[in-house]
């Protein structure tokens, strides 16, 4: 009883000491370079490398055709799939919240997975379906003639 009333005394100072993850900090910092070191400084040098042939060097490569059409198609797609995905996630968000129907905890689920999912499992998924000799990617090559 006395130490409860000792911190309650104590005030605001007291308490913003006690903490509840001993050693976040120096975990944090060490996580933060390891990211850095693994992720980040990569990233810079593929950032940085194109440069080293000037200005003229990097406009003449973003002006190749491959680069322009990967770059259309990349930016093209993102842009569909944001298009397409912020009326369908509304409407799912609203009626996930909002209505009681058989399947909701299901739905709910799935809404969930990619969240849970790491990126390179889909990925490696997708592209095992998607290949010529896939699951879906062999019925699209023999429709479309890939």
């Amino acid at each position: 009883m006395s130490a409860a009333l000792g911190l309650a005394r104590a005030g605001p100072a007291r308490l913003a000491r006690v903490r509840a993850i001993p050693g976040f900090g120096l975990a944090f910092g060490i996580t933060a370079l390891w990211l850095s070191a693994i992720v980040l400084i990569p990233l810079a040098a593929l950032a940085i490398r194109p440069w080293e042939l000037g200005l003229a060097g990097v406009v003449a490569a973003l002006a190749e055709p491959r680069v322009a059409a990967a770059l259309r198609l990349s930016f093209g797609a993102a842009l569909l799939a944001a298009a397409v995905t912020v009326p369908v996630g509304l409407l799912l968000a609203w009626a996930i919240v909002r209505l009681r129907f058989p399947g909701r905890a299901i739905l709910d689920g799935a809404v969930d997975l990619p969240f849970a999912l790491p990126t390179a499992v889909a990925g490696i998924a997708l592209t095992a379906l998607f290949a010529t000799n896939g699951w879906l990617g062999a019925p699209l090559a023999a429709a479309f003639g890939w």
